[in-house]
């Protein structure tokens, strides 16, 4: 944790000296955050202590527009990260989570109307959306392109159809009326770029556009100090999001925080004409200095809260993705305070987490291990994670 919190100083002090030119808007961006030594990738299944803790790392500059309010990694290098079969990041394990997908199905269902036959996702990762999507619009033929999917390349009697690698042209009949990219972008270091291949591709001016990412204000108002990691390069909020596709030849419906504030969620179609304009980035630029002078401090307060906790038994962190991965990082980078990490995905239960190498477990596993305290990662979980507990007959007391 020290060379972390040092790296926070550092780059606190010489801020005014470290501008980097905005991906988004162009306008100067200057550095407010640097953490050393990440994990690359904190979504990789991994099945030994070992080689989670040999895993490739990276650094974190974090820069901060103060004209459209983009935030970016100016350091981030894309060949450390690895998207394959062993990269897992599916959250639909959990009820919540499905039941907040559920909401976001109805959404792009109800604005295509009845009538959409052609469906296309953009980083559909194992096909779970998109599935959900072409079951609701009855008719329709979905179209899903990752290179991290997994199984056929046609199911469902060809209403759905697997690509293992990037979207392009030739692959998808026109017109295309629906396409999906959800928690895509923020892994793009060149967001303008990759809009507008997208947009190269599409001929009709009516296929309707749906984009969800990270909000970055919400990052940094709540002072969320693990939601900063080496896979997400690219951060936005409403105004650099809107600003990005209307670079990239989109016109934007309207931009809507969901998921509890955490997500942005955007809508859009194709534009006859690329286009800028005044871009107003609100506080971001502020507050990202706030979030950086206060990280030392937090992290401090965490430490004791979890030392305090600890004399009363044994601590787990609850959730493995890339929350957790790097909050175990921050606090605990050799693994000699928390026991274990806890998540209801199975695929992650009995790898371990990169970069730290604790033991990623089953919830049930919780009561054997004698775990007393877990730290919960996201709030949106309680309740669920609550009642869990509760039917299991498990007293571990959450907190945040």
């Amino acid at each position: 944790m020290r060379d972390i919190l040092n790296g926070a100083a550092a780059a606190g002090s010489n801020t005014r000296a470290m501008v980097t030119a905005c991906p988004v808007c162009g306008a100067d961006a200057q550095r407010f955050l640097v953490r050393e030594s990440v994990p690359a990738n904190q979504n990789l299944l991994l099945s030994s202590r070992e080689r989670a803790r040999d895993v490739t790392r990276g650094t974190l500059a974090l820069h901060a527009c103060g004209t459209c309010g983009f935030v970016f990694n100016a350091a981030f290098a894309p060949d450390r990260l690895e998207y394959g079969a062993t990269y897992e990041n599916t959250q639909t394990a959990s009820q919540a989570f499905a039941q907040y997908l559920d909401g976001r199905v109805a959404r792009v269902v109800e604005r295509c109307g009845p009538h959409a036959t052609t469906i296309v996702e953009v980083g559909c990762g194992k096909g779970t959306f998109l599935a959900r999507v072409v079951e609701a619009a009855v008719g329709s033929t979905g179209y899903g392109f990752d290179t991290s999917y997994e199984g056929p390349d046609s199911v469902r009697d060809g209403r759905l159809r697997f690509f293992k690698h990037y979207f392009a042209g030739g692959h998808v009949p026109e017109p295309v009326d629906a396409l999906v990219c959800r928690h895509v972008i923020e892994h793009v270091p060149d967001p303008i770029a990759f809009l507008g291949s997208i947009r190269d591709v599409l001929e009709s001016k009516t296929t309707k556009i749906f984009f969800e990412t990270p909000c970055v204000e919400w990052i940094v108002r709540n002072q969320v100090l693990w939601d900063f990691f080496y896979e997400h390069c690219s951060y936005f909020n409403a105004a650099s999001l809107e600003e990005a596709f209307r670079r990239a030849g989109f016109e934007v419906a309207g931009v809507r925080h969901v998921f509890g504030g955490q997500y942005l969620w955007l809508e859009a179609t194709p534009a006859s004409a690329r286009r800028t304009s005044p871009t107003d980035g609100g506080r971001v630029l502020e507050l990202c200095r706030e979030f950086a002078a206060a990280q030392s401090a937090a992290l401090e307060r965490w430490m004791l809260r979890l030392r305090a906790l600890r004399e009363h038994g044994k601590l787990a962190i609850w959730g493995a993705g890339a929350k957790g991965v790097t909050f175990a990082g921050l606090v605990d980078p050799h693994a000699a305070l928390f026991d274990c990490v806890v998540d209801v995905n199975p695929r992650k239960q009995g790898c371990f987490v990169p970069g730290t190498g604790h033991a990623i477990v089953a919830p049930e596993e919780l009561a054997e291990r004698d775990i007393r305290t877990a730290v919960l990662m996201n709030p949106n979980y309680r309740h669920e994670n609550e009642r869990m507990l509760a039917t299991m007959g498990c007293a571990v007391t959450l907190v945040e």
